[in-house]
């Protein structure tokens, strides 16, 4: 269902748009080098199940969750239509 000067499936185009953004973000943040074997911040080795879990780790478990909490999204669509722009 369209609405005013939009055409059918544009709603869900922009959700789709919104989660490859994600996605990407996401898969952008992800470590490509070699892991660490001790946290980077705090010097705690990370488990060996961690590592293998996720090639690239850098942090310890605690760590990273503080990390993740500090990480906020704009929460802005660049994809939005004029009138979601305006409110």
């Amino acid at each position: 269902m369209a609405g005013g000067w939009t055409r059918d499936g544009a709603v869900q185009d922009q959700i789709d748009d919104t989660v490859k953004d994600a996605v990407l973000a996401a898969r952008a943040r992800l470590a490509a080098s070699e892991g660490e074997t001790y946290c980077v911040e705090c010097g705690e080795e990370i488990p060996e199940a961690r590592r293998r879990a996720l090639p690239g780790a850098r942090t310890c478990v605690p760590c990273q969750s503080t990390r993740d909490a500090r990480t906020s999204s704009a929460g802005f669509n660049r994809r939005g239509s004029k009138d979601s722009q305006l409110r």
